[in-house]
């Protein structure tokens, strides 16, 4: 038993566990935060983000573009996916049990709700070049680093497309000055956009 409880001790003294105490606690304050917002806010934030994407070299030539279906309040980037049909193709994210893939969108009628809830597209898997991906995420510092939802999902997809233009979107309260916990697994983003300026 006393051995138990001192191995209990030395591995939640493990730097790694420490970072992904200090994320875990960080995550939970800002998404409680983001989860109350008021819509209006919402649209009108999400309006200035997508503003500023636009206007991005990194968005206007890019041919495939990866971004999410807004959940709980997050940045809603869905306007783009109306304005810029047949222009781009549009990925979006899929979750499996240990993995994530992408699929190209292809009109509300083709969404579900996958296994955590999220809609996600029916169609064929895409495993081709990216351009650019909009990232969302729970946390972001104005270093680029992310903290996103914990599992992990998006930090294996993002390792495997190094070439990729990773920008992450965030209202101004989720962009924190200080340098925020981060693993070394942990992606960083290229540029971060949030409705009051782009960073990167």
């Amino acid at each position: 038993m006393l051995f138990d409880a001192q191995l209990h001790d030395f591995i939640a003294w493990l730097p790694w566990n420490r970072i992904s105490r200090e994320q875990t606690a960080l995550r939970a304050v800002v998404e409680q935060r983001r989860r109350v917002m008021d819509k209006a806010k919402v649209a009108e934030d999400s309006a200035r983000i997508i503003a500023q994407i636009e206007q991005m070299a990194a968005f206007r030539e890019a041919k495939v573009v990866m971004m999410y279906y807004p959940v709980h309040n997050e940045v809603d980037l869905r306007p783009l996916l109306a304005k810029y049909e047949g222009q781009k193709i549009f990925l979006l994210p899929v979750t499996h049990r240990h993995s994530m893939e992408v699929r190209p969108y292809d009109g509300e009628e083709m969404m579900r709700k996958g296994r955590l809830g999220v809609p996600e597209p029916q169609t064929q898997p895409y495993s081709g070049h990216i351009d650019l991906m909009l990232v969302p995420g729970v946390v972001f510092d104005h270093h680029c680093h992310r903290i996103g939802r914990g599992g992990g999902y998006y930090d294996k997809f993002l390792r495997k497309h190094p070439y990729a233009t990773k920008v992450g979107v965030c209202y101004s309260f989720q962009l924190k000055k200080h340098t925020i916990p981060h693993k070394r697994a942990d992606q960083k983003m290229d540029r971060i956009v949030t409705p009051l300026q782009t960073i990167g």
